[in-house]
């Protein structure tokens, strides 16, 4: 059992676990970041522009109807009937929204990418030399002189 444990210590301890959970809780939080922005900033100017149309409204009205499930087990005089829609407007909606944060994570990782070149491309300044490492080099220097 401890070696059990130990195993799957080591697998939870790994790098690539660890920044798997870091990364899908910020995608989750990102995502109601991008929700908002969607619902609160983006759709209400479009909404505006196409005359107040709802997208997650539109729907396709199919002829007929079907029995209301929540009357389906009571007598057929006391069954109520809906009709029956393709909601289409909600699929339009999960498209744009979908477009919309795809547009942000490319904007971020592009960001992203960009300060990294400019991180990489930025000449690494050594450090200064420890008190102990400027004595060794006296040491060096005397002892090459002395030859």
């Amino acid at each position: 059992m401890k070696g059990l444990f130990e195993e799957f210590k080591a697998f939870i301890l790994r790098g690539n676990v660890v920044d798997l959970a870091v990364g899908v809780i910020i995608g989750a939080a990102f995502g109601g970041i991008v929700t908002v922005l969607v619902n609160e900033i983006l759709m209400p100017p479009i909404g505006w522009a196409t005359g107040g149309v709802d997208f997650s409204d539109l729907a396709i009205d199919l002829p007929g109807k079907m029995v209301d499930p929540a009357t389906k087990d009571k007598p057929p005089a006391e069954q109520k009937f809906i009709p029956v829609k393709i909601g289409y407007g909600k699929f339009l909606q999960a498209v744009i929204n979908f477009l919309i944060v795809g547009a942000c994570l490319f904007f971020v990782v592009k960001g992203t990418n960009v300060l990294m070149k400019k991180k990489a491309a930025a000449p690494a300044i050594p450090p200064e030399p420890t008190a102990s490492e400027k004595l060794l080099a006296e040491i060096r220097d005397a002892l090459k002189n002395r030859q």
